[in-house]
This record gives structure tokens, sequence and C-alpha cells, in this order.
């Protein structure tokens, strides 16, 4: 069985064999589905969890209501309470247990749970789910548009269903902590930082209580010393209260966190008898003088879109999946990116923490029509689904910004009020990151800015499919201080000039980007090809818009990107050709001034005699590197990788 990475260490998991059963009439409710003692003959089909039916060749695309059914053997625990988690299910979910119910969600692509304590019995227990992928509704999130127009009323990605991530059980002490927040400040001047915390702890106990907080910061092996300080706080019974802390770390203490550099801390808190451990970095994000700082120095970067699809698979995310995706775009220069319209898999961002990444994470507005942004239901949907995506990703580090939607009528009055309010609700669950929305009406250059919603962000988004150079100087005349993120450029493989266009198209843009300062990020539409029932899509079932294929075999245009976004160029000074075979070849190695540009620290060059290190270099400094290279080849192939251990750059260099 594939592995899933579990958030929690100690999670008692409940993938594995399921039974399943497809619900056409949506009669499972009515037929007691859900009772342990209804199945005869042992007719249902068995599947494996994490599992997406919609992508299983016996229900390929089926829409609609499905049944998953679970037993597990259990002895209850004294004085414990029992979290049944879900990492996502697709996309209207309820859940029984024991013949009791027990919730139900709505949102495919966030993680919810439920306090199980009470349902369970000594034995065999039986887990119930029903799942129903009947999305693209007009008042579900993502939508269906309500605007009754038969050219664009359709969904743009497959609506894979199932129980699509992890399920499992976590057993928590009567006080326990739901919940853990990490604010780390650094003081560029004087190099030390601050640490806050906030612990939402939740007393499912029948007695007020006053637990006390305890924090154990590591770097690595090594334990800090810190002197925090607690406000202690009475919980009543049955009440949940956020309990705040801090504490400062000295220069020494104190290592940023960076793309090229991406130190990460390990805070354990300990509450009373619970304990819970996160991972953090420390980093300074900022806008200044239509700029995008990382720790005080401007940063631009490639980046790309990732769409939940795999031949097979569907939505499924096993590690090895994630793990080769992250590697193709981290090795494609894709280090800034708004992933899609909605949150993958955790362990995504945990790999962006470890090798450094910036990410905007993405809700799922996908163009709503200005009646939807208007109503108080989809309203309400967004904001639960939000505040379970940033709940879950606002300690990573790599999550720099959050994006309120894509492509909705942000130069209407609906759109307006949409992303202020959005953008005001998010502030007060996460103030500590930028905020943003992809937007696609700029492109029909508004005159004032106040025409456009784009006026209410930190940094603009916007989606360009033509006419680059135009759209980008317009933009940033209505709002000269703010740096932009091109969220989508691209254009189909299939398209009238082919794979050989595609690639030719990364250049000519990327050419146009440089030219802009202002421009501090560009993101691919899209990193893989996809499954859709979008117009224009191909007989196959795929939008092959993709640098790589469905399985991820690269086109030309991966090597053109990769090339383009490598933040350091190499170029031949001079050969000297010796006696026995033995010549010396020198390179120019520069750090980008232009697009990308950041730092380049702890990079090498991987030569026939091995790695030659580069020095620390800052955009548009350069190093003259002198390689001994032996035998009587004409070509010499060089790879430049960063110090996560990713290829950054191969070139060929001639030997003459």
């Amino acid at each position: 069985m594939a592995q899933y990475t579990i958030k929690y260490p100690d999670a008692i998991p409940l993938h594995g064999e399921w039974t399943f059963a497809l619900d056409l009439a949506d009669r499972g409710i009515a037929g007691k589905w859900y009772l342990d003692n209804i199945t005869k003959n042992n007719r249902q089909d068995k599947v494996t969890v994490p599992h997406c039916f919609s992508a299983d060749p016996r229900y390929l695309f089926y829409t609609g209501t499905a049944w998953y059914r679970k037993s597990f053997a259990w002895k209850p625990v004294s004085g414990k309470r029992v979290i049944l988690h879900f990492d996502g299910a697709f996309y209207l979910t309820k859940v029984w247990l024991n013949g009791q119910p027990v919730g139900t969600h709505e949102g495919g692509y966030t993680p919810f749970q439920f306090d199980v304590t009470e349902h369970l019995r000594e034995g065999d227990n039986m887990l119930a789910v029903s799942v129903n992928n009947d999305v693209w509704k007009l008042n579900t999130l993502p939508a269906v548009k309500d605007n009754d127009d038969i050219n664009s009323s359709f969904p743009a990605w497959i609506n894979y269903g199932g129980l699509t991530r992890p399920v499992y059980l976590t057993v928590e002490p009567e006080v326990y902590v739901e919940n853990l927040k990490v604010e780390a400040t650094p003081d560029l001047v004087k190099g030390t930082s601050i640490l806050k915390t906030k612990v939402r702890v939740r007393n499912a106990s029948r007695r007020p209580t006053t637990p006390k907080v305890k924090y154990v910061v590591r770097l690595g092996e090594q334990v800090l010393p810190l002197n925090w300080k607690t406000k202690t706080e009475n919980i009543p019974a049955g009440q949940t209260v956020i309990m705040e802390s801090e504490t400062s770390l000295t220069a020494a203490q104190t290592r940023l966190w960076a793309v090229d550099s991406p130190t990460l801390y390990q805070l354990e808190s300990v509450v009373g008898g619970d304990s819970v451990t996160t991972r953090f970095g420390i980093r300074k994000v900022e806008i200044r003088n239509a700029q995008l700082l990382l720790n005080g120095q401007p940063v631009r970067l490639g980046g790309g879109n990732r769409v939940l699809d795999y031949p097979g698979l569907g939505s499924l995310e096993p590690d090895w999946l994630i793990e080769k995706d992250f590697r193709l775009m981290k090795e494609a220069g894709m280090e800034f990116q708004r992933l899609t319209h909605y949150t993958p898999s955790e362990y995504y961002y945990d790999l962006a923490d470890r090798y450094g990444m910036l990410i905007i994470t993405e809700a799922g507005n996908w163009q709503l029509t200005p009646t939807q942004l208007d109503n108080d239901t989809i309203r309400t949907k967004f904001r639960q689904q939000f505040r379970e995506m940033a709940e879950r990703d606002w300690n990573h580090p790599s999550v720099i910004a959050y994006s309120v939607g894509n492509e909705y009528f942000s130069d209407q009055p609906a759109g307006q009020r949409w992303t202020k309010d959005m953008i005001d609700y998010a502030r007060e669950i996460d103030p500590t990151r930028l905020y943003t929305f992809a937007s696609n009406r700029l492109n029909s250059m508004p005159q004032k800015p106040e025409d456009e919603a784009s006026q209410y962000v930190d940094f603009v988004s916007v989606n360009i499919y033509g006419n680059h150079a135009k759209v980008l100087d317009h933009v940033h005349r209505l709002y000269p201080d703010k740096p932009m993120l091109i969220s989508e450029w691209g254009t189909r493989a299939d398209a009238a000039s082919g794979e050989v266009g595609q690639a030719q198209h990364v250049r000519e843009v990327v050419e146009e980007i440089r030219k802009r300062p202002y421009v501090a990020g560009a993101s691919w539409w899209t990193f893989n090809d996809y499954q859709s029932r979008y117009y224009l899509t191909n007989p196959n079932g795929y939008r092959p818009w993709g640098l790589v294929e469905p399985n991820r075999t690269p086109r030309p245009a991966y090597a053109a990107y990769q090339h383009e976004m490598a933040p350091l160029t190499l170029e031949k000074v001079a050969y000297e050709a010796g006696t026995q075979g033995i010549h010396q070849l020198r390179l120019k190695v520069t750090a980008r001034n232009d697009f990308p540009a950041h730092p380049v620290q702890g990079y090498w060059v991987e030569t026939p005699k091995g790695k030659v290190m580069l020095p620390y270099l800052q955009p548009g400094q350069s190093e003259i590197l002198t390689i001994t290279v032996t035998g009587f080849d004409k070509t010499l192939f060089l790879k430049v990788f960063k110090p996560t251990g990713y290829v950054v750059l191969t070139e060929t260099v001639e030997l003459s």
C-alpha cells in the first residue's frame, strides 16, 4: 500500500481495506447503510483507503453518493478523548459510528475532525462514511456558474470523489491541544527574533482547569534555553481557550529561513498532560517599493500551478508522487507559486519548508459570478474552508500569502465587496501573511485603481494569456507601489506551434518579465497536464498545458523553463589545452540581477573532478571558476546544484 504521511506521530491509522458501495439512488440513509448488520453474502467491493472512486476503473467518473465502511477493534481508555480525523474527503461527507450520526463536512481539500469518544464501544466498531462528489452546484464551493451562459457554465477540473486523504484516530487527554500557532518575527537589524505562540486548548472534562504550559524549542539537536512569558488561563468545563505566550531569541539563536537556506526549528508545547509538536521557520516577508522582500532582500522567482491529477490515481497524493512532483518543480526553478485553486496535501508544504519554496495557498472561489459572490451561503462556506486551510497551514514558513479566489468579477461591486470582506475576515485568522487573489479582469484595462479589487491586496496577482508587456505596464501604472505576480501564464503543447512553440513562449515571455523589476514572480499554468470537462479539452480527457505530461514526462518546454528560471548563468571565459590530456577551463558564474533574482548561497558545480563550490553571490555579482578537465572530449556537461541537492541548471560547454 502506498505511504501517506500523517501529521500526528501517535495516530491510529484507519486506512487500508474498507468495503465500498455506490448509492446511485441516494437511498443509503433511508436504507440505513450505516448499520453494522445490514450486509449479507459479503457482496460489497473491497477498496484501499485513501481511495478516489472517480479514478477506480470500476466506478470511473461516477458522480453521486458512495459509501465506505470499516470495522475496527477498540479497547476503551478511561479519562481520554478519541478524535476521528479526515485529512480530506471530496466533497460532502457524512459520518456514522456504530449506527449513530457523528457529523457532516462540506469541502473537498481541507481537514476536519469529530470527537467520537461517546460513540465508541469495546470490541468491534463499525465506521460508515458517505461521500458525495456531486459538486459544481450553484451553492457549492467550488460552484457551477449561475449565469445560464452555454459557453461558460462548466467545471474546470474533475470532481474526483472519495476518501482521498488519510483517515485516523488520535487519543487525547480530557484537556488537550486542538491547535498551535507559531509566529516568529526577526529583527533584521539586531539579528534577534521574537517568538509568539497561541495554543488552543480544549477542556472536555466536567471540571474547570487552569493548565500549565511549557515549551521546548530545538534547533537541530540543540535545545534552546528560553524564558517564556505566559498568561495563565482558567478554562471552564466544556470550553476552549487560546493561551498566548512569548519569548525572544538572541542573535546566536536566530537563523533565518530562506529559499536556499531553509532552517527549521521544532517547538513542542506541553499543556497539562498533552503535548503537540510543530516545525517553524524564522523569516520576514515584506512589500516595499513594488518589490517582494524576503528577509530584507528583494526576490524575483519563477513558479508553477500544480493540479491534483495523475493517471490511475485521480486526486490521490501518495508520498512518492508528492516527492516526484516537488523535485520536478524545484528543478524547473519553480520557487514562488500559487499551486492551484485548492490546497494540496500538507506533505507538499512539509517539503517546501524543508527545501525552500514560497507558496500562495488558495481556497476554492473559482470564477464565482456577482450573484454568487454576494450569496450568504457561499460566503459562509468559503469562510469555513479558508479557516480550515489556514489553521492547517499557518506554521509553514513556506506559506507567505493566502489568495481569496481566482478569476471572479473583481471589477464589479460584488467582486469589490468579496475581496475586501474576505481579506478582512482572513486577517483576523492570520494577520501574519500577505493577501492577494488571481485576477483576470485587469486584462480589460480598467482606468482607475479603484475600478478593480486589486486595490485591497498586498501584491497584485494577474492571469495573463497574451499581450503580456501591455498588461503588465498598464497594471503597474494602476498600482505602482505593489509588486506583481503573474499567477497564470502559458500556452498549450498542442497549439498550432506545438511543443516547440510552447518552449519558445517560455523564452519570449521571460524576456519581457526581465525588463520589468516590479514583477516578483511568474507561475506557469500548468506544471502538469490534467483531466477536465472544460471546453476544448482533448478527446483523451486531458488539457495539455503542462510542462510535463500526465505521467510527468518532461516536454521541451520543461528544459526551456529550467534554463530561463535558473538564478545564475555560466559563461566560458577561456579554455587552455594542456599536455597529456589535462586542460584548464575558466567559467564566469553570474547571479542574475533581472529575473529570476535572489542571493545565491551554497551552490556547487558538479564537474568530472568533483564538486566546485560557488561563493555567496548577490544578484549581479560574478565569480571566475577554474576547472581541470581531463581527456579529449569536445564537450563538457555541467550541472549546478542548490544546497538542498536539487539541480538548478544543466549546461553544455564546448571545449576548443
